[in-house]
């Protein structure tokens, strides 16, 4: 069989076969799978949390504080001497005696505190209150005694339209004093005497001044046209002492009142 010329003058094409690839060996703690490799859980820690040694030594030194809203603290120590009586509250001495009282079955008496005015009579229940009154321009003309306080009524003698009429109040026997302010009520005119002006004042007292023996000493001063007029009961102010009286509780309310205080 002949060759044409063109086919004898080709070269043979060498075909090389593929060599064969080499595997990877894999490496300790890696895997041939196409999955991302997993993470640990367990996280190292970090250098600043305590280790278990510091953790338990800061626990001994650990203490517990009780505070309020604002950071203060909320126990008090008080270490008494020898000798020395604790303070204790008076309504606890109150319901440590009304259970004494309760459980001896006898009965239960309430101790009130009052002031009582140490002038007999009324000074507008006087016969001379209205002679008084055109003498010194000024008079106490009653006193009413309740819980808070006291209530005064004033008679002044309408010298002019502008006035001011005050009270002046002692609980120390004038060691020191106070003043309040009495406020206009009413115009009136006093049978066989002169048109008037009624005042009206308060003079608190606070409860820790209500015990027996206490006294309360106050005069009432009248300004107008520029002078002053003053009554002091003659001198020795109006005075009024604190006094206690015994309230029998009936057996009923006893188990209520016990609660409620």
């Amino acid at each position: 069989m002949s060759h044409s010329k063109t086919d004898s003058g080709k070269r043979p094409v060498k075909i090389r076969p593929p060599s064969p690839r080499t595997t990877p060996r894999p490496t300790a703690g890696r895997s041939l799978s196409c999955e991302p490799p997993p993470k640990s859980i367990i996280q190292r820690r970090t250098q600043s949390l305590p280790s278990p040694s510091e953790r338990s030594r800061l626990s001994r030194r650990a203490s517990v504080r009780f505070v309020d809203s604002l950071g203060l603290h909320l126990e008090s120590v008080k270490v008494f001497k020898s000798g020395e009586d604790p303070f204790v509250p008076e309504h606890v001495l109150f319901r440590l005696l009304t259970s004494a009282e309760l459980a001896s079955n006898k009965g239960m008496e309430i101790s009130l505190p009052y002031l009582k005015p140490m002038f007999s009579v009324q000074p507008g229940d006087c016969s001379n209150f209205t002679e008084h009154l055109c003498c010194q321009q000024v008079c106490l003309e009653r006193v009413l005694c309740y819980e808070p306080g006291i209530i005064g009524i004033v008679q002044v003698v309408n010298l002019a339209f502008e006035k001011e009429v005050s009270v002046r109040y002692s609980f120390t026997n004038w060691k020191s004093c106070s003043e309040t302010k009495a406020y206009w009520v009413a115009s009136k005119s006093i049978s066989n005497g002169p048109c008037c002006d009624t005042f009206r004042f308060h003079l608190p007292v606070p409860p820790y001044i209500l015990h027996p023996g206490a006294v309360l000493e106050f005069a009432v001063c009248y300004k107008v046209m520029g002078m002053q007029f003053w009554d002091n009961n003659g001198g020795q102010n109006y005075k009024l002492t604190c006094q206690s009286y015994n309230l029998p509780v009936p057996k009923e309310c006893e188990d209520s009142m016990i609660h409620f205080i």
